[in-house]
């Protein structure tokens, strides 16, 4: 009767999973008056997710005069992107009731409060009008 005996394969270096740990050797035990000290294990370091967004950066100022006129200008950075843009107050309006009920509010009061002072003016220059054509007629 014979035996067959297969020689012991060599292990191979192409291989997708990784070794499980090495056998370390046991330590030799320690006087009793000393206790072992495991070493800590090392933690996986988190990667950042990923870069932040770069942020934009654009500040737009909007000046409106009492009499109603509004002008824009839009800064990045130090640099001006535009600059002395008229602006209707009705756009003004729109643009803030878009970006915050908070930013419409307070605009809308000082919007209002330039209409309220047109129509003043208004109603003096037709009272100043209609004077003057008294005088006119006055004179024929």
């Amino acid at each position: 009767m014979s035996l067959d005996t297969l020689a012991p394969e060599t292990k191979s270096t192409y291989f997708d999973t990784p070794d499980p740990d090495p056998v370390v050797p046991p330590i030799a035990e320690a006087p009793a008056e000393e206790p072992v000290e495991e070493r800590p294990r090392k933690t996986a370091t988190k990667k950042p997710a990923g870069k932040k967004p770069k942020t934009l950066e654009l500040t737009l100022t909007v000046t409106g005069t009492a009499d109603g006129e509004w002008r824009a200008e839009l800064k990045q950075g130090s640099t001006y992107r535009a600059r002395n843009l008229a602006v209707a107050a009705a756009a003004v309006s729109r643009a803030a009731k878009e970006l915050h009920e908070d930013l419409a509010a307070p605009i809308d009061e000082l919007i209002e409060e330039a209409r309220t002072q047109q129509a003043a003016k208004v109603a003096a220059l037709e009272a100043e009008l209609e004077a003057a054509r008294k005088a006119l007629a006055e004179l024929e």
